[in-house]
């Protein structure tokens, strides 16, 4: 447990080395930036029309819910409604950071290319990635991830009809859900530039997963903010590298073989 909290505290400080190197680097805070910026008004609109007609939503999903008392009705709506909520808050997650990095792979991979090159000495036979392998690469991991978090989702939408756990416990565990699948997304760069899989990537995170959520959790939690990401994700780009690297250097993980992906 306590290894775990250390751990854990190893991938937040990686996330502020991360916001660091950004905030000191002008042209990695505009490279990543601006996909940030595409991808966050394209999805805005979509979560302020959920916001608006939320409780419309819950209401048809939960028709039996019509005769209850109001106590009870109420209960079970509020947890349905933050159910609700926090999928579609996991999967704009991930649809922002795939979208993000559809629009602005190259960008990304200069970010990721650099603080290799000024923070940890490079990566020897590194796999150039382009506009077109990145896009590809985004939309792929985008789809598989969100039937994760979808199948995540029914789980939790059910527990949210809980009372108390649904309304606790269940918000928790979602944001720790999608910080770990925003995670397997965020650090694709680097891997990939390692010649790493998918399934290789989350392999390697798994070693480290105390770590991982420490360095996602604020971020997941950060990009909530408008207009947040704007900083927030250049620099997770750049702490997803670091961590990345992290996992290849401690446990012996080896991926620099040109692979598939």
């Amino acid at each position: 447990m306590i290894n775990a909290v250390r751990e854990f505290g190893v991938g937040v400080g990686l996330l502020a080395r991360g916001f660091r190197l950004v905030l000191s680097s002008g042209s990695m805070l505009v490279k990543g930036a601006v996909p940030a910026l595409l991808a966050s008004l394209v999805l805005f609109g979509g979560l302020v029309a959920l916001a608006i007609n939320i409780a419309d939503l819950v209401t048809w999903m939960t028709p039996f819910a019509d005769e209850w008392s109001q106590t009870w009705q109420t209960i079970l709506r509020v947890g349905a409604g933050i159910s609700v909520g926090v999928l579609a808050v996991a999967v704009s997650m991930l649809l922002f950071s795939a979208l993000a990095l559809i629009l602005g792979g190259p960008f990304y991979e200069s970010i990721a290319e650099e603080v290799e090159d000024k923070e940890l000495g490079g990566v020897p036979s590194a796999q150039e990635i382009g506009w077109a392998k990145a896009a590809w690469m985004g939309l792929r991991d985008a789809v598989l991830l969100i039937v994760r978090v979808i199948l995540w989702g029914i789980v939790l939408f059910a527990l949210g009809f809980i009372p108390v756990l649904g309304q606790t416990v269940v918000p928790v565990l979602a944001i720790l859900v999608g910080a770990w699948l925003l995670a397997i997304e965020l650090t694709a760069i680097p891997f990939v530039r390692r010649g790493a899989t998918l399934k290789e990537r989350r392999r390697a995170l798994k070693r480290k997963r105390a770590m991982t959520l420490g360095f996602a959790t604020p971020v997941y939690l950060l990009c909530l903010v408008p207009l947040a990401a704007l900083v927030v994700f250049p620099a997770a780009m750049a702490a997803g590298t670091l961590l990345a690297h992290r996992t290849v250097e401690g446990q012996g993980f080896r991926a620099s073989a040109p692979t598939t992906v």
